[in-house]
């Protein structure tokens, strides 16, 4: 199928990787697929900008911090930056894990991702250490994955089950908002698998699922099982950022606008890449984080970091900052996944929910990075 995609303000042409399989299974799911189609290449691309005044902790009181977004269908609203975890009890040790997540909670941030395969459930962990240490359960969001841990691999029924009760305990916590199927599992009918969590939210255990890293294909799948009474997706999570654009961009873009997923992107920054501070390779540090953002090290890297440079000058903030700004104002982004080093970087993006972009400023960075 080939559909029309807008790359800053201009009309580009390329075939879908999945092709015309994907585009009749959706028509005849969602009859009027073209109609949204269209809403994705004519909706406004800025961000909402209105404000609320929440409570933060007892050492700032409340704060005003940008207005919350729907998490799909759910009765949740979160903020729209979601601190990733999956270095918590791998490269940042505990105490500064909870610096991090004091400083987010502390500026509004209420939305947190993990998985029972970060550090091998360490990283659940320290969530609930945190938690439990600061009484912030009940303001808090948290969202967690099962399917990829060693001890417990794939998504069957039974594995499913038990996976979800040790999370549970790690995080210190009687409820998962948003617990999601860690990748796809061929082994095992996806019938099966949401059964399984159906019966986990009608416990109480979990409020919401979500899908992470699934095929447009596997995403339709899900949604005729739906229609027969299986849990809903509500969420998708998946790689998308400025440096790779293509994986999302297309059948999988549409399929998540058309079923109202809440997309939240995870390497939001590019394994911290579009952050800035890798500009030649004596910048790349020896590590596995460093190697993945050393990946984009080049010609078009470098003319994306330029561009970041310019307008993140224009606005007073940090080129971090805007790079999660162009994820929020493109169609179906709820919240960027986004991880830090330490505490002192929260600040930067935590404020990409504020920035407004403007469609210039959009065009330059989409320019850029094809």
């Amino acid at each position: 199928m080939a559909r029309r995609h807008l790359a800053g303000g201009r009309d580009t042409h390329r075939e879908t990787d999945h092709g015309s399989t994907v585009a009749l299974a959706e028509r005849d799911v969602f009859p009027n697929a073209d109609a949204v189609e269209a809403s994705i290449l004519d909706e406004p691309r800025t961000a909402a900008h209105r404000a609320e005044v929440v409570a933060s902790n007892t050492f700032s009181g409340p704060i005003l911090v940008p207005l919350r977004a729907r998490l799909g269908d759910t009765d949740m609203s979160v903020h729209r930056l979601a601190i990733g975890a999956s270095t918590f009890g791998w490269t940042l040790g505990s105490d500064d894990a909870h610096a991090i997540l004091d400083r987010f909670a502390g500026t509004g941030g209420d939305l947190i991702d993990t998985a029972d395969s970060y550090a091998a459930g360490r990283s659940e962990s320290i969530i609930g250490s945190w938690m439990a240490s600061r009484g912030s359960r009940d303001r808090m969001h948290v969202m967690t994955k099962v399917g990829r841990n060693q001890d417990l691999p794939g998504l069957a029924p039974q594995t499913i089950r038990s996976a979800v009760d040790a999370s549970l305990q790690r995080l210190q916590t009687e409820r998962i908002d948003v617990l999601f199927l860690h990748g796809e599992d061929h082994d095992v009918p996806l019938e099966e698998s949401l059964g399984a969590v159906g019966a986990l939210v009608e416990a109480g255990k979990v409020r919401a699922v979500g899908a992470s890293d699934f095929s447009p294909e596997r995403l339709i799948e899900a949604r005729v099982l739906a229609a027969n009474g299986l849990p809903r997706f509500q969420t998708l999570t998946t790689r998308y950022s400025l440096m790779e654009r293509k994986s999302f961009e297309g059948a999988t873009e549409l399929v998540a606008h058309a079923q109202g997923l809440a997309v939240m992107p995870y390497f939001a920054l590019a394994n911290g890449f579009l952050a800035g501070g890798i500009r030649r390779r004596s910048d790349v540090k020896h590590d596995a984080r460093g190697a993945r953002a050393g990946v984009h090290l080049g010609r078009r890297g470098l003319r994306v970091l330029a561009a970041l440079d310019e307008i993140a000058a224009t606005h007073a903030v940090a080129p971090a900052t805007v790079a999660l700004a162009w994820l929020l104002a493109r169609p179906s982004i709820v919240a960027p996944v986004v991880s830090a080093t330490n505490a002192d970087q929260v600040d930067a993006l935590i404020a990409a929910a504020s920035v407004d972009l403007h469609r210039s400023e959009l065009v330059e960075l989409d320019r850029a990075s094809h």
